[in-house]
Parts: structure tokens; C-alpha cells; sequence
């Protein structure tokens, strides 16, 4: 769909607000800043949708500072939801810092994540953007056409699936649950941990769900000579008023490197019905010794919270 000029200035005036004047590398140019990226979406309140994105971005590719012994690193992220149609706009920004005793290795990730709420639209432009903070000329812009899916209605649905590792020391909290959120294509081999949400079904209704992980070409076709890891369970819905399940369940699956699809059937057993949701992940070898770094938001009022 083509842009009128209002909406192709509307664009350029959001990223210039969120990049404070600073042009972001594109691809690999000078200045670049390459960082992995996901958005994961849920019902939200009044026929909204809640959209938080994950960001991991290795130690090696971000300038450090020496500040009071320690050696740190500070960094920008933004999210922005510009409906193409209605003009609509939803935005979310964070600054956020790690401090280290002593220099960390290059290979490891520091995360973080951004949270806003849309209006359901299927021409939606998403933008995301990371910005080095002590060198503020390096940074980087991605962009995709992004559906905000509309999670109304009373047949039964799932929400994204949302990844991330176990035992989380702090991170994403949703309806009682915690995750540090990952990147769907930068998981490591083993175990990780998948959360998401069922939609409209009903308090003590029996339910039967099917996990499956299909290994995948470059093509994104089954993989020949591979059958897909399944598996099975059975339960009862804790829903609640708004008639919505949640689930953190624990994936550990000995996952070479490569592409698979996830996906999860939901069935409910009282009458038949079905809800499914299929997503691309990519398992990479992480580095010997690299870890995964919580980052630490810096207040607004200019003070760094403590870690």
C-alpha cells in the first residue's frame, strides 16, 4: 500500500523524536548497531492489544564506560506502532544500563524489553530501534510491515507464543508470571520456557494441548528425514472471570542448531473445538562462558537504579 506524503512525514517525525536528531545505521553501514528483536502480542483491555518487544544485543557491539570501578553499558530502545491507514500511533522507549566488576567477555547478551497497547489494524508499519548511548551517532533501525492481531470476539484463540529462559531473575511479568524474554530467533539448545495465553475457555472446562516442534529447511519446508518432537497433556482451565488460561510450560528438547515451528493446538474436550498458533524459532550455538545479562532501566529522573 502506498504512503501518502502525511504519513511518510508522520514517520520521519516519529523516528527523529526517537532518535534525539541522530541518524541509525541500516544494515550493516557505519554506525550500525546490530541487535535480535522479537514482538509478541496479547489481549488487552477494551478491544486493545497489549504488544511488548524483546532485545538482545551482544556486550562486544556496544561502547563501554568506566564509572566508579565498574565498566558499564548504556543503550536506547524504542518501539513504534504507526498504523498506516488510520494514522494511529502507539510508541514505547526505555534507557537502560548493565554495570560489570570487571570487563565481561564480547560474546555476552545483555536483554531488555518495551511494552505498549494498539488498536487491532492489518496495515500496521513496526519499527524498532536501538541507540548507543555513549556514542549516540551508532545505533540501529529495523523495520516490517507488522499486523496488530484483534484477540475480541468469544471463539476460543491463542495469543503469540512468547519465549524465553527459566528461572528468570527478574524481567517480563505478566498475570503472575515472569519470563526473560528472548528473541524467537536467538534461543539457545536445551531448555527454554514458552508463555502464552488462552482465550475464552471457560473455569473448569478439560482441555487437551499439543506442543510440536518441527526441525525446518531454508525453505522454511519439513526438514526430509525428520518427524516433529510432539508432545501431550491434558487439564482442567483455570480461567477466571475473563475466561482466559495461562501457561508457562518448559521446553527441553536436545535442539541442534537450525530453524523449527512451533506449534500448539489447544482443544477443548467438551465440545471439539480447536485454537492454533504456529511460530518460526532458530536455535543458535551461544558462545562458551556467554550469559544472558538483565539490564537495569535508568529513572527519569536522571538517577540509575541499583542492581
Amino acid at each position: 500500500m502506498a504512503r501518502s506524503p502525511a504519513l511518510r512525514f508522520l514517520f520521519s517525525t516519529i523516528l527523529i523524536a526517537a532518535l534525539g536528531g541522530v541518524m541509525v545505521g541500516h544494515g550493516g553501514q557505519r554506525g550500525s548497531l546490530p541487535f535480535f528483536y522479537d514482538v509478541y502480542s496479547f489481549r488487552g483491555p477494551d478491544g486493545q492489544t497489549d504488544v511488548v518487544a524483546a532485545f538482545t544485543v551482544r556486550t562486544g557491539e556496544l561502547d563501554r564506560e568506566r564509572v566508579d570501578g565498574t565498566v558499564r553499558y548504556r543503550f536506547n530502545v524504542t518501539l513504534v506502532l504507526a498504523d498506516t491507514v488510520r494514522g494511529g500511533v502507539s510508541r514505547a522507549d526505555d534507557s537502560v544500563f548493565v554495570a560489570f566488576d570487571r570487563s565481561p567477555s564480547s560474546d555476552h547478551l545483555l536483554h531488555t524489553h518495551v511494552e505498549t497497547r494498539a488498536r487491532p489494524s492489518a496495515s500496521t508499519a513496526l519499527r524498532v530501534v536501538m541507540i548507543d548511548a555513549p556514542d549516540p551517532g551508532t545505533g540501529q533501525l529495523y523495520t516490517e510491515p507488522y499486523e496488530v492481531p484483534d484477540y475480541s470476539g468469544r471463539r476460543m484463540m491463542l495469543s503469540d507464543l512468547a519465549l524465553g529462559l527459566p528461572e528468570p531473575r527478574g524481567g517480563w511479568s505478566r498475570r503472575g508470571r515472569t519470563l526473560t524474554l528472548l528473541p524467537g530467533n536467538y534461543l539457545p539448545g536445551g531448555l527454554f520456557d514458552v508463555y502464552y495465553e488462552v482465550y475464552n475457555l471457560p473455569e473448569g472446562r478439560p482441555y487437551s494441548t499439543e506442543m510440536s516442534l518441527q526441525a525446518l529447511d531454508r525453505d522454511g519446508h519439513a526438514l526430509d528425514g525428520t518427524a516433529p518432537i510432539r508432545v501431550q497433556f491434558e487439564d482442567e482451565a483455570v480461567s477466571g472471570a475473563d475466561d482466559t488460561v495461562v501457561e508457562l510450560r518448559r521446553v527441553d528438547a536436545p535442539l541442534e542448531e537450525g530453524a523449527y515451528r512451533m506449534t500448539i493446538t489447544v482443544t477443548d474436550l467438551a465440545n471439539g473445538r480447536t485454537a492454533v498458533r504456529s511460530r518460526h524459532i532458530t536455535v543458535r550455538e551461544w558462545e562458551e562462558g556467554a550469559t544472558l545479562v538483565a539490564t537495569c532501566p535508568i529513572r527519569k529522573d536522571g538517577d540509575i537504579c541499583s542492581e
